[in-house]
């Protein structure tokens, strides 16, 4: 009998535990759970130790799946049941899908989407999978977004596709209790024949620019080097002018000491012979007459026949002028 008593006693004893184990959970920061009573919404837990009535109350269980890195950078995907839902940003990570551009080429194009729920009562009843939603989602609005463009511009148009996807499954997801924050496409392969032609297009394209360049560096040489000699002939000519300017003033000047010098000496020859009577003129003309004989004479080339024209015999008599002046100067002495 008493070993009856016992039994039931410990019997009770594990349901009265069982009952407040199940009737205290623990939520951790960041997480949360939506606990229905008698299959009717109630409430949601917040985080640290929390209270509800065993059997009555009862946490919703949600479909959730998440991709982890495996064994050699292997991605596995892991699907599992869980009544505890993250309120953390949370990276999606969907795998290569084929997607076709507007100029009919293959492309296999990698996403990663940044999600965060904000209304884990949506999350629960308004969507049965919300991973699963948010990939296919992600899929069909990617194939959409991808024909729109072709090759070209999907490979230098990833911020365009990105924040375009963002604001298309933000608005699709914002019903289900979720907010993305973010659109990355990780990786854009093409097939490998377009990689190949790419490659030898940009290698052409390189050789182009430095073809370009070389051209233009010559153009350059030579527009400096044709400058400088431009420039050397200007000042060398410019010297030359002032050269020739300094050497006609000079000659200039020099002649004009020679005219002021031959003046003055006239002018002295003029004065002494007005003051001896005889005209000056005459006196001068049978000078200069003088000095042109002397020089005919005097000349090296020996075969020069000299003709006296026939006005000299009128200056000739401007001798005896000279004579006289002469003689009247060494009367005077």
């Amino acid at each position: 009998m008493i070993e009856g008593t016992l039994v039931v006693a410990a019997l009770v004893a594990v349901f009265v535990i069982t009952l407040i184990a199940k009737g205290v959970r623990i939520v951790q920061q960041a997480q949360t759970m939506v606990v229905e009573r008698l299959g009717k919404y109630h409430r949601t837990l917040g985080s640290g130790i929390n209270v509800i009535i065993p059997i009555v109350d009862k946490p919703r269980e949600i479909d959730w799946h998440q991709t982890v890195a495996g064994a050699k950078g292997m991605q596995l995907e892991r699907r599992f049941r869980t009544e505890r839902i993250d309120l953390r940003e949370t990276v999606y990570l969907f795998p290569s899908q084929t997607v076709i551009t507007k100029d009919n080429v293959l492309v296999e194009i990698d996403a990663l989407i940044y999600l965060q729920i904000t209304d884990p009562v949506r999350a629960v009843y308004e969507i049965a999978n919300l991973p699963d939603a948010i990939e296919k989602l992600t899929q069909t609005t990617l194939r959409n977004v991808i024909g729109e463009l072709d090759l070209d511009q999907t490979l230098s148009s990833r911020d365009h596709i990105n924040s375009k996807l963002r604001a298309i499954l933000d608005e699709a997801t914002h019903k289900w209790g979720g907010k993305v924050n973010r659109v990355e496409l990780r990786d854009i392969n093409p097939p490998r024949d377009i990689r190949d032609a790419m490659e030898k297009q940009m290698r052409a394209e390189r050789d182009r620019r430095a073809v370009i360049l070389t051209a233009e560096g010559d153009k350059q040489s030579r527009i400096l080097q044709a400058e400088g000699i431009r420039q050397s002939e200007i000042n060398k000519a410019e010297g030359d002018k002032q050269a020739a300017i300094l050497a006609a003033e000079g000659t200039a000047n020099a002649r004009l000491k020679v005219a002021e010098a031959e003046a003055e000496a006239i002018r002295m020859v003029t004065d002494a012979v007005k003051a001896s009577g005889v005209n000056p003129a005459q006196y001068l003309i049978a000078v200069r007459y003088i000095e042109a004989l002397r020089e005919m004479v005097t000349s090296p080339q020996s075969n020069k026949v000299v003709y006296l024209p026939y006005e000299a015999t009128a200056v000739l008599s401007s001798l005896g002028g000279i004579k006289d002046l002469l003689t009247s100067a060494e009367k005077k002495g």
